[in-house]
């Protein structure tokens, strides 16, 4: 079990890429779909106009990096015809064998920190509730707060950073990553073979959370 104190965080740099975006892959490889596409995401977001380059955070452990987590600007249009500037989380990433020891729950704290000295009113994420709720998430819903196309989703999570910032509206985020299989596939290539697999309990999961929607005023539904 490690000792977080040996855990050291850090602003990433470039030539921390590679290294970051293979930690992504192994977290991420046959997690939520076969294969997985998160690490690629990760190498276009740095070019977004709204990646937070002060929140991307990497975690060092002896000299390695084993954890990452980055942040887009994003916001909410509330019901009260106001705009609140938002972060969106994700990907946060840990290297399988450093898992389930509190790496991921300290960058998002220390970001979280780093996101209300910004001035940000709050964060917001797509993920699953089992793991985000224990780290002071709470459901979107909860707030009124749904999807730029009004639906409720169980995936959808707030974190107030400003008092009264989780607020009844809509959430938008900034930069939309289009899947691109050529060069997902080309960009993989750089990396050590790994076996894709189909229908694994975390995958079904996934499925089964996506289709946790309702839309407005409407009861819960299969979408």
């Amino acid at each position: 079990m490690i000792n977080l104190n040996d855990i050291k965080v850090r602003n990433e740099q470039p030539n921390d890429y590679l290294e970051t975006e293979n930690v992504v892959r192994e977290a991420f490889w046959n997690h939520y779909t076969p294969g997985g596409d998160e690490h690629y995401t990760l190498h276009l977001m740095r070019q977004w106009s709204s990646f937070v380059s002060e929140l991307d955070i990497v975690a060092i452990y002896e000299n390695h990096i084993v954890g990452s987590i980055v942040y887009n600007q994003s916001y909410i249009i509330g019901d009260n015809g106001l705009l609140y500037n938002t972060v969106g989380l994700g990907p946060i990433a840990v290297l399988p064998e450093f898992q389930n020891q509190g790496i991921g729950g300290y960058l998002i704290d220390y970001t979280r920190n780093l996101a209300h000295k910004m001035n940000f009113c709050a964060i917001v994420l797509f993920g699953d509730p089992d793991y985000y709720l224990q780290h002071g998430f709470k459901p979107a819903e909860n707030f009124g707060l749904r999807t730029y196309d009004n639906f409720y989703k169980a995936t959808l999570h707030v974190c107030e950073l400003q008092k009264g910032s989780a607020v009844a509206g809509r959430y938008f985020e900034n930069s939309k990553y289009v899947p691109n299989e050529a060069k997902l596939k080309a960009y993989d290539s750089q990396f050590p073979t790994k076996r894709v697999e189909f229908n694994t309990p975390s995958q079904l999961r996934y499925k089964e959370l996506l289709t946790m929607c309702r839309s407005f005023e409407r009861n819960w539904r299969t979408r």
